[in-house]
């Protein structure tokens, strides 16, 4: 990747990594988990349907339809809704680990999906390096709270969240270059608006009793680690490997560690340091594969 990409790669892993500790700080204003994602999620959609109408509104085609109705759901509604609630049982740095697993996640995907991006014995190893760092952080029972957290909880949620962006990463991949990156950023946001404010209204009701500073955090939220990371995703997916862009997940735990003890005073447990230890083991592993079987490949 050029300058120009990996200044995209690594604004896009910020927003992404600081979005947990958004969300917690969020919860702690008194945001509930259901208003944070749909308002993050709103929000987003109207400064992506601004930008657009700013060049000119188009009716999306059946092509573009299908590729943001799919990456809505696998994208945007499967896990932000459960990474949210996983950030209510354990916290930032705990969840964030996770998104190390993306990669490899989007590996397996791609294997079965795109013909070019096989996996192999590399890739396999640190496939099982990186869920023994899964298992250790469950064995451990560390979640970064305390006694408040619910470590086995917050894993099954973020680990079905992953699952669903691997197979996103992948999918978005197969289409590239048949869509354009912001329409289908905005698309995928204003699908899954639809079914996140009845949501909303449901669960909480209307968000009238949110702080300034509640607020400033779902704006935050929605700019810096909703618009921004998925529109720069997509024009990355355009011109370099999805296992590539995928890694992306290599930073995302590394910021979220770091903000959360920075900004929300969490800890760094044994049990999360050994388990982020394996899990980014792994992901080197995974990487380092990739790029051998794409050497020898030329």
């Amino acid at each position: 990747m050029n300058r120009t990409a990996w200044i995209a790669f690594v604004v896009a892993a910020v927003g992404w990594g600081t979005g947990g500790v958004a969300v917690r700080a969020a919860f702690d204003e008194g945001v509930g988990p259901w208003t944070t994602v749909a308002l993050r999620v709103a929000l987003a959609a109207v400064l992506v349907f601004g930008l657009l109408a700013a060049r000119g509104l188009r009716r999306p085609d059946r092509l573009t339809m299908k590729i943001g109705t799919v990456l809505a759901v696998t994208n945007i509604l499967i896990p932000y809704v459960l990474f949210t609630f996983a950030y209510e049982e354990a916290s930032a740095g705990f969840v964030g680990l996770f998104a190390a697993l993306i990669p490899l996640a989007t590996a397996v995907y791609a294997h079965f999906m795109l013909s070019d991006e096989r996996l192999n014995v590399g890739k396999m190893a640190g496939l099982a390096i990186g869920f023994a760092g899964v298992a250790a952080l469950l064995i451990s029972g560390d979640s970064g709270l305390g006694a408040d957290g619910r470590p086995l909880v917050a894993a099954l949620l973020a680990l079905v969240s992953v699952a669903a962006i691997g197979y996103a990463g992948a999918y978005a991949k197969r289409y590239a270059g048949r869509y354009d990156p912001l329409e289908i950023t905005g698309l995928q946001f204003v699908l899954s608006t639809v079914v996140l404010i009845p949501a909303m209204l449901w669960f909480e009701g209307l968000p009238g009793s949110l702080t300034i500073s509640g607020w400033l955090l779902v704006v935050y939220m929605a700019v810096a680690s909703t618009f921004l990371p998925f529109y720069l995703f997509y024009r990355l997916v355009e011109s370099a490997p999805i296992t590539t862009v995928s890694l992306v997940g290599y930073l995302v735990p590394l910021v979220s560690l770091v903000a959360g003890v920075a900004f929300l005073g969490e800890r760094i447990e044994p049990g999360i340091a050994i388990g982020g230890a394996l899990i980014l083991t792994g992901m080197v592993i995974t990487d380092r594969a990739g790029r051998g079987a794409a050497l020898r490949s030329r």
